[in-house]
């Protein structure tokens, strides 16, 4: 035996939005110093995909995006059910960590956020996740609402290397700002956050002033060589 830690399947969503001079804003995190998994450093909305990610009720919920059409896009060494839950924990985290709730009614019309009464559920809702006193299924039951899985497209795959105790196996996605939407400064698991330019984030790191892991500078390294919104979606077909 290796004595290696088994890698957890997990999901995160770069999310971006138009900047006022024609290029394109990441929305990035910093994590509180005192947790145990990179603890202080600043990172894109995700976390683990959960077993109910993968419940046969949540992925009936689901919009956009067939259960095949997904393993198609990560990997024929997932199944089914774990491939589109992949989606499904990228739009569960999103919605935990920064208040970004990337769904759909039954109906297949986007979310009306100035009903009545609609963002003081959502945000009471979240904080329920979060302490886990509510499941995503009964949100998404007691809302109407369907995961609109077309919102995320695939960007890159991560693994942790094998000598670290704490692993994840990470599909990263990248997903655009509900122009109605706005996420939260601070959550539960978020000290800090900005909207930045991938170009100035790279000075940052360089700088000493942006700490980040590899991944994460990789990215933001992919996408300071587009110039336009318009770009990125030609290339990842972002919607």
């Amino acid at each position: 035996m290796t004595g290696y830690a088994k890698p957890k399947h997990a999901a995160t969503v770069i999310l971006v939005r138009p900047e006022a001079r024609d290029g394109f804003e990441v929305f990035i995190t910093r994590r509180p110093p005192e947790m145990d998994f990179l603890g202080g450093a600043y990172v894109f909305p995700g976390g683990g995909v959960r077993k109910e990610d993968t419940s046969e009720a949540v992925l009936k919920r689901c919009s956009g995006l067939s259960r095949q059409a997904a393993r198609k896009i990560l990997g024929a060494e997932l199944s089914l059910e774990l491939s589109l839950a992949h989606w499904v924990a990228g739009i569960r985290e999103l919605f935990e960590e920064a208040g970004v709730l990337l769904c759909v009614t039954e109906a297949r019309n986007p979310i009306d956020m100035k009903q009545e009464g609609l963002e003081e559920r959502l945000s009471r809702k979240r904080k329920q996740l979060t302490q886990r006193s509510m499941d995503f299924l009964t949100l998404l039951e007691s809302e109407g609402l369907l995961c609109d899985a077309s919102r995320l497209a695939y960007f890159s795959h991560w693994c942790t290397p094998e000598e670290f105790a704490i692993r994840f196996d990470t599909r990263f996605y990248l997903a655009l700002l509900p122009p109605d939407q706005s996420p939260l400064a601070t959550s539960e698991e978020v000290a800090h956050s900005l909207w930045i330019q991938p170009e100035r984030a790279l000075k940052l790191c360089q700088e000493g002033s942006l700490p980040v892991i590899f991944p994460t500078y990789s990215s933001l390294r992919t996408l300071a060589d587009f110039d336009s919104l318009e770009a990125l979606f030609a290339e990842y077909r972002l919607k």
